[in-house]
């Protein structure tokens, strides 16, 4: 067992266990087709289960894998059989309640699609390398949201100044031609 906890993956699904964001850290599964297969059998084994309140866990092929469900998302850490499960649930957690912060409570499968950069920095944000670096939802949010055009703008504001960041681009572009 490693001195620093870790996680092997960062699943997130759609209802019909198709890839929305993925982020592999282990060697485990080489391959693409590799790591496909392993999300259909999670997805498969824990399709039924309602973990639509709290984080579940469950054992599946020498690893640990926590999950929730949300409308028709499904959220997936993995770690490995030694890893333990309230770290990983709580990694579980924080990715969730940063992805509810950054789509402002609507987190369904069209807002993440719509959103899915905020979803990747999200996800680079908590764990890099396999390594877990921060927990906290505000932090993460917070974090992601400073990658914005405009990071000054209160967080809230931030798609309105992006747009007339754009406007005033446009403007500036056809004025100088």
């Amino acid at each position: 067992m490693d001195l620093c906890p870790s996680v092997k993956n960062i699943l997130l699904l759609d209802s019909e266990g198709k890839r929305i964001a993925v982020k592999y850290y282990s060697d485990d599964w080489p391959t693409n087709s590799a790591k496909e297969a392993f999300e259909k059998a999670v997805f498969t084994k824990t399709q039924k289960t309602n973990a639509r309140t709290e984080v579940e866990i469950a054992m599946f092929e020498s690893n640990i894998v926590v999950y929730k469900f949300v409308q028709d998302l499904h959220f997936y850490v993995t770690g490995g059989e030694d890893e333990n499960e309230v770290f990983l649930a709580t990694v579980l957690q924080g990715f969730f309640d940063a992805v509810d912060i950054l789509l402002r409570g609507n987190v369904d499968k069209k807002e993440a699609l719509e959103n899915l950069d905020l979803i990747l920095l999200c996800i680079d944000g908590i764990v890099d390398g396999g390594i877990v670096l921060e927990g906290d939802a505000n932090s993460i949010a917070s974090k992601v949201a400073s990658h914005s055009i405009d990071s000054g703008a209160p967080f809230s504001e931030q798609t309105i100044s992006q747009a007339l960041a754009t406007a005033r681009e446009h403007l500036t572009r056809s004025l100088l031609k």
